[in-house]
């Protein structure tokens, strides 16, 4: 444990809540694009065409058709919003556990995706690769996941829905209200736990996170560097996470291949509390949206790292618009 300079406290202090001004800063102007877009999209409809052109596609994973725009809306805005939409169609089906599960991977694998790549390309991962892993990881996990529940005839009741939506106004200004709420949690969010991050370095604890995951980052050929982001990317996923995923990308500390490495493994399976415990409202399956989800990501990621392996490290931090001159203290 290191002793406290109370001669220096105030400027560690003020430099301290310059470098959370600068990561939010950074990260407004990435996610705030991504946001209107995804509004003005889905007002011109883009939701209902892309529901349309994943329509055929659902019959290859059990469900019926008109789930594709439930994913739809998952993969062009969020979670909730699927919700939604779900709720609205399963009124004219019955849906076995089994096909919520599997559609319960599809939205969680793949979903917010404008914003989510938006904050994976700014630490260093491209729009093609996040689209390609994410988009093609969802639907292959979900074949997967059907293909066995149909041969074991596993999870065949009716699901039972625990959650129901409630009434929220459609219009401009309460979408705007709804913003505006949004990016000041993720401002709280970042405040809070990038000085969280610090005061656990200043405890040691950090080095116990180290030893906790250092079998999942072996596996994922990745160094230790990565240990704070993964554990981010786990527990608060992309969007809520992304300020600290920035932090640590600035710091200097994580070469480029890990930090993409990272990444995508974290958009196979991020979130793992939250996003899970909102699926099982749905009626799915905990072991298929939660344990197949991890399972299939450590395996998909171990596999692309092995790939990678003649890749040699870059000894340097990731380059991209969020590079900073100092790094984080």
């Amino acid at each position: 444990m290191n002793r406290i300079d109370l001669k220096r406290l105030p400027r560690q202090l003020g430099d301290h809540c310059l470098e959370i001004l600068r990561v939010y800063w950074v990260l407004v102007k990435v996610m705030l694009p991504a946001v209107v877009l995804v509004k003005l999209l889905d007002s011109l409809g883009a939701t209902q065409w892309l529901g349309k052109l994943l329509s055929p596609l659902m019959s290859l994973v059990g469900l019926p058709a008109e789930m594709g725009l439930v994913w739809a809306a998952a993969i062009l805005t969020n979670l909730y919003t699927a919700m939604v939409v779900f709720y609205e169609l399963s009124a004219g089906h019955s849906l076995s556990v089994a096909q919520v599960s599997v559609l319960g991977l599809l939205i969680l694998v793949a979903h917010s995706l404008p914003t989510e790549g938006a904050v994976a390309k700014l630490v260093g991962v491209r729009w093609r690769i996040t689209l390609v892993l994410r988009l093609g990881g969802a639907f292959l996990l979900a074949v997967l996941v059907h293909q066995l529940y149909r041969l074991g005839d596993w999870q065949q009741q009716p699901a039972q829905m625990l959650w129901r939506p409630a009434s929220s106004d459609p219009g401009l200004a309460a979408w705007i209200l709804d913003q505006l709420l949004l990016f000041a949690t993720i401002l709280l969010v970042i405040s809070a736990l990038m000085s969280l991050l610090r005061l656990l370095r200043w405890l040691g604890i950090e080095r116990l996170m180290h030893w906790l995951l250092a079998p999942l980052l072996r596996v994922l050929q990745v160094g230790r560097e990565a240990t704070n982001v993964t554990i981010i990317g786990i527990t608060l996923g992309l969007s809520f996470g992304a300020g600290l995923l920035v932090a640590e990308a600035r710091s200097g500390q994580i070469s480029k291949r890990d930090m993409v490495l990272t990444i995508c493994f974290l958009g196979l399976a991020h979130s793992l509390i939250e996003d899970t415990l909102l699926v099982l409202l749905l009626g799915a399956d905990l072991y298929a949206i939660l344990w197949a989800r991890f399972a299939f990501a450590v395996l998909v990621m171990a596999l692309i790292a092995r790939l990678w392996r003649a890749t040699p490290p870059r000894t340097r931090a990731v380059r991209s618009p969020l590079e900073s001159k100092k790094p984080v203290a």
